[in-house]
């Protein structure tokens, strides 16, 4: 069975994956809406105005850790034969803990803006990768199984 972990190691599929990752990003930031969403889209904005590489070298460099906690779930997922869409969206609490694990550690050693703005949308970060579930499941059935 493919893994995600097992793609990221060819460098043509590991920039693939982390173009489509950023749209996932991009689309669940534009998404957003309400003054959370407002919030969203202010922090986001600040940070690439700061960093216009914020986001894919992020991306990058969180890519293997993210496939390490993505590939047991989706080796499941095949396991049972089920829809990774409908998979990532009955199990997106359970992703969701396993990602911000480990934005969470790497908070911790990030300062100035980017710290700031983490730390006043982290209490609401849950919710919102449980609500880019679905596209999460789109984007690893895309390249995982290939």
């Amino acid at each position: 069975m493919p893994s995600l972990s097992s793609v990221l190691v060819d460098p043509a599929r590991r920039r693939r994956v982390i173009e489509d990752a950023v749209q996932v990003v991009e689309a669940e930031v534009s998404g957003k809406g309400g003054f959370t969403g407002i919030a969203i889209k202010t922090g986001f904005a600040v940070v690439k105005k700061a960093k216009p590489d914020f986001v894919p070298g992020s991306m990058n460099m969180l890519m293997d850790e993210f496939a390490a906690k993505i590939d047991p779930f989706w080796e499941k997922c095949q396991t049972e034969g089920a829809d990774a869409r409908g998979y990532f969206t009955r199990n997106s609490g359970l992703i969701a803990d396993a990602l911000l694990s480990i934005t969470d550690q790497k908070a911790r050693n990030v300062a100035g803006p980017v710290r700031a703005v983490y730390d006043r949308l982290r209490p609401e970060a849950q919710k919102h990768v449980v609500d880019a579930m679905p596209r999460l499941g789109d984007l690893v059935k895309k390249h995982a199984s290939v």
